[in-house]
């Protein structure tokens, strides 16, 4: 597969650390964007797969759109948890090493937005392209 030229990258990092990363693209339809989430593997720090989740909700070309079309890592639910937590209605296929997920994140076109993140006492850097302070 080919990375669209208007992909990007999310990362996150812990302790200097890079643990999980997400190429975040549009699409053809403005209300749809595609993700696909990776995260190290092992043992990472508690909350580090949360982070990413939400690093990529609440990213603004994320939360301008209305669908999110996102593939993770089979077996990572604490990736599928959380992104149930924060949008309105989650569908996911199993497609072998991969989950495919479907995800509304408005409920309806009153809502202006995603359900908000509880981030209290998160720490590590959230990073747009590159790592940066957060």
């Amino acid at each position: 597969m080919t990375r669209s030229p208007d992909a990007y990258e999310i990362q996150i990092e812990v302790d200097g650390r890079l643990v999980a990363v997400a190429e975040v693209s549009r699409t053809d339809d403005p209300e749809v964007v595609r993700s696909a989430m990776h995260v190290e593997s092992g043992h990472l720090p508690a909350g580090s797969r949360t982070k990413l989740v939400d690093a990529v909700l609440e990213d603004p070309q994320v939360s301008a759109a209305s669908h999110l079309a996102a593939s993770v890592p089979t077996g990572e639910t604490e990736l599928l948890d959380r992104i149930r937590e924060r949008a309105w209605s989650v569908d996911v296929r199993a497609a072998g090493a991969t989950a495919l997920v479907e995800a509304d994140l408005r409920r309806d076109p009153k809502d202006p937005g995603l359900r908000p993140a509880s981030l209290e006492g998160d720490k590590g850097r959230v990073g747009r392209r590159a790592v940066v302070p957060g």
